[in-house]
């Protein structure tokens, strides 16, 4: 059997995250993957994730199944905290999943299940994982752009490209700090998409997972809330893995919001029945955790501090990295980076120049041109905007895509 197995595509930020592995240059910076890192380049577990472990480790609870949904106290910390305390909450439901990338695959399973013919809309450029995701659910991906000439969110053409979706369509966009562009749309463009939602019908699918690294939390779940109370139906993948640092424990929560408590019921089941089948209910430790941050005020207050004081790193890491490449000439490119929101942002070279500054100067980004501005040690900012001026000097031209 396995000798039939055709030669698999493997997955392009983990190969290059083991080519970094091998490489022995002590100067190596490696900014593939997204994982928020502090000064020292470590990825630190957070106080109050810390806190609330002991907590938990002190009560020694059962390690008794939870159920399909998951930790149910989760679920409802998770619908409150991403709906608002206004939201529609009576019209809404939420099964905990395998991180945000389990909430995509039981989402797309709910969407094949309910609109077999339906086409996901996603964007371009788009995460590397949501058209793997939602093809291996059996469904069919169509592409929207996303970005203007000068790198800013093409805001005309997004509406234009959606007004072909249809009303068994879904379109799939990230709620905040878009991933890997770092172009976020303004909340009057979030106003102009759900008016495109609601008069071509089709259905807004939301990938949360950068919430609090932004603009701050409540105002990166804003075009969330929003669409909430203004359409009829909408799919949320939400994950904890950036915000609360949580990316080994694999949290995250798929949340449907129906047009009646009915619809969201039996859709609920169904999203419980998909999880039965793929690993039949998620881990408890990492939603037990959030669960004790979320309902305990002083762990919460710690916990929004601390995740303020992550968004301000990688805010004075765009603005340090801007000033850099504006005084190396690249006024151009700084200004593009400046505008950019969230731990990524695209760099504007082509394929071929990332691997140059892979090859001659050891720093990893991903051949789209999307480095990680949360990984950057401060004071290895100014050996990165060299990388990329030297780059910048071959003759190679970014297409209208590739500028950010």
């Amino acid at each position: 059997m396995l000798e039939l197995l055709p030669t698999p595509p493997t997955d392009p930020l983990w190969d290059l995250t083991y080519e970094f592995g091998g490489d022995e240059r002590p100067e190596r910076l490696n900014l593939v993957l997204g994982v928020y890192r502090d000064q020292s380049g470590a990825t630190p577990v957070m106080a109050a994730v810390r806190e609330a472990e002991i907590r938990l480790a002190r009560r020694s609870e059962s390690k008794e199944y939870r159920g399909l949904s998951g930790n149910t106290a989760f679920n409802s910390s998770l619908l409150d905290l991403v709906l608002g305390p206004d939201g529609p909450a009576e019209r809404a439901a939420a099964v905990q999943t395998v991180a945000g990338s389990g909430a995509l695959r039981l989402l797309a399973d709910l969407v094949f299940r309910t609109r077999p013919g339906a086409t996901v809309w996603i964007s371009d450029p788009a995460y590397v994982n949501h058209r793997p995701i939602l093809e291996a659910a059996g469904l069919t991906v169509r592409t929207y752009g996303w970005r203007d000439a000068e790198g800013g969110f093409d805001t005309a053409g997004v509406l234009r490209e959606l007004a072909d979706a249809g009303r068994d369509d879904v379109v799939l966009l990230q709620g905040c700090c878009h991933n890997p562009s770092g172009v976020d749309p303004l909340l009057d463009d979030w106003e102009a998409l759900a008016e495109s939602a609601l008069r071509g019908g089709w259905v807004p699918f939301v990938d949360l997972a950068y919430h609090g690294l932004g603009d701050g939390l409540e105002a990166d779940l804003l075009a969330t809330r929003m669409l909430a109370s203004r359409v009829p139906e909408m799919l949320i993948a939400v994950s904890c893995s950036k915000n609360f640092g949580l990316y080994s424990d694999r949290v995250g929560c798929a949340i449907v919001v129906g047009s009646s408590a009915k619809a969201v019921r039996h859709a609920e089941t169904a999203l419980q029945n998909a999880a039965r089948t793929l690993y039949s209910m998620p881990p408890e430790h990492g939603a037990a955790v959030v669960t004790t941050i979320l309902q305990d005020q002083g762990l919460r207050a710690s916990w929004r501090a601390e995740l303020d004081v992550m968004r301000g790193r990688i805010m004075a890491n765009r603005a340090d990295l801007t000033a850099h490449l504006g005084n190396l000439g690249c006024a151009e490119q700084a200004r593009s980076l400046a505008r950019q929101k969230g731990m990524f942002s695209m760099l504007p070279l082509t394929a071929n120049q990332m691997l140059r500054l892979r090859r001659q100067y050891a720093i990893y980004g991903t051949t789209s041109g999307r480095i990680n501005i949360a990984g950057i040690p401060a004071h290895r900012i100014p050996c990165l905007a060299r990388g990329i001026a030297a780059v910048l000097d071959t003759a190679e031209a970014p297409r209208p895509r590739e500028l950010a």
